[in-house]
């Protein structure tokens, strides 16, 4: 399963997870969790296409060469 997490263990980490923060916590903390995610997916985007922008072409690797 996930990366060897079993179902006993998700059900135990899920339980200690509702024990600490309780039932109303528990989606508000996910909602974050997953902006942050898609924050930081976003992020990761934007860096790997300014640097394909700043890469040379082979037309300026012909310039730079010769």
């Amino acid at each position: 399963m996930l990366g060897g997490i079993g179902a006993q263990e998700l059900l135990l980490i899920l339980l200690v997870l509702l024990l600490l923060f309780g039932a109303k916590k528990i989606p508000e903390i996910a909602k974050g969790l997953g902006k942050s995610v898609s924050e930081f997916k976003k992020g990761m985007r934007e860096l790997e296409d300014e640097v394909k922008k700043e890469e040379p072409t082979p037309e300026d690797k012909k310039k730079l060469a010769g």
